[in-house]
């Protein structure tokens, strides 16, 4: 071969094995990072109601899964949120006084990697009572307009609105969790929160806030839009953290309710953020309160630039990086926030191993 043409031949094949050593380097890191620990076992403590688990009929009604004794809790499930997805049944289990009666109702996209989700769970939490259910993407996609937060974009954002849908027909309450939060206190008592004779939801509400901002000039110009908070002392809510009646929820047809809102969104730009509009157009004024202890909402900073937060005055149940910044990329990039430090015992992550040069 000519001088040239193997200088050539070379150049190409230092560039190509530079290429192939890069992809494994970068599936090794990612590899790496997926590396969960298993969690520990937790156990009822002797005064916890005892549920028959039958595993090989799991909607029946004699299953754990439909037991009114349960504590459901439904939470999304995604690649990129799965370290806090763990981390929030983690500090669930871990604080609960009858762990082994709890419920966890996943949603995932309907192009997730359903098998890879569930051998990820198990993996950590062998002995978790869990479902994951596929979110058809497509039935919500159509009706999400931009907001201020790419993130809040995605349509398992959406999936709250859709889980009486989802979920088991005979799965009446539930706890619904965001994935960027920790419990520091039992949520059977989140979990038995009274609902009263009429209401949907449950959830800590904050009449402090300015609500108006929540919406745009367009909406509050507009009568026949502004006068849907007439007659309602409305104030704003976080719907990372919501006690659902599903039953309710379904004789009153909420699902059409929030929709026909994202509808009108699409025509007229009403409001700028995401999934909670139209949940606050539906039912703020509406819900039963919610102790603040319950939704230490926030810790993430902005929906622009994250910054640090610290804690609300009063007692803590439940701590909500809600925001941009979520504690385990702060962490990853050593650029954490001092309450980072209240989320870090409940990761997951193996720690990597260093290989030897």
């Amino acid at each position: 071969m000519p001088k040239p043409q193997l200088l050539h031949f070379l150049h190409v094949l230092a560039f190509n094995v530079f290429a192939i050593a890069a992809v494994i380097a970068t599936f090794t890191a990612a590899t790496v990072t997926l590396q969960l620990k298993e969690a520990p076992q937790f156990y009822n403590s002797p005064d916890c109601p005892s549920i028959t688990n039958i595993e090989d009929d799991p909607n029946g009604e004699s299953s754990i899964f439909c037991s009114d004794q349960a504590v459901h809790v439904a939470v999304t499930l995604d690649s990129a949120y799965i370290r806090g997805s763990m981390a929030v049944i983690l500090s669930v289990l871990q604080h609960s006084s009858c762990p082994q009666n709890i419920v966890f109702h996943f949603v995932t996209s309907a192009a997730a990697n359903v098998s890879f989700l569930h051998a990820t769970i198990s993996s950590s939490f062998p002995y978790l009572n869990f479902q994951i259910y596929p979110f058809d993407d497509a039935s919500v996609s159509r009706l999400i307009s931009t907001s201020i937060r790419s993130a809040l974009d995605c349509p398992l954002n959406y999936a709250r609105s859709y889980l009486a849908n989802l979920l088991p027909l005979c799965v009446t309450r539930v706890v619904y969790l965001d994935s960027d939060l920790i419990l520091v206190d039992d949520i059977a008592k989140l979990a038995a929160t009274p609902l009263g004779d009429n209401s949907v939801l449950a959830a800590p509400q904050y009449c402090n806030a300015n609500f108006t901002s929540y919406f745009t000039t367009t909406f509050w110009s507009n009568p026949s839009l502004s006068l849907t908070f007439a007659n309602r002392k409305s104030c704003y809510f976080n719907t990372g953290v919501m006690v659902m009646d599903l039953d309710r929820w379904r004789n009153g047809d909420y699902t059409t309710k929030i929709e026909e809102w994202m509808e009108i969104q699409k025509q007229m730009r009403i409001y700028e953020l995401g999934s909670l509009p139209p949940f606050l157009l539906v039912f703020a004024g509406k819900i039963v309160p919610v102790d603040h202890r319950w939704n230490q909402h926030g810790l993430g900073g902005d929906n622009f630039r994250g910054l640090c937060r610290n804690l609300h005055p009063g007692p803590v149940s439940l701590l909500h990086w809600s925001g941009k910044g979520k504690p385990w990329a702060r962490l990853d990039a050593n650029r954490p926030c001092p309450l980072d430090a209240l989320w870090a015992p409940y990761d997951l992550l193996q720690t990597p191993f260093v290989l030897d040069s």
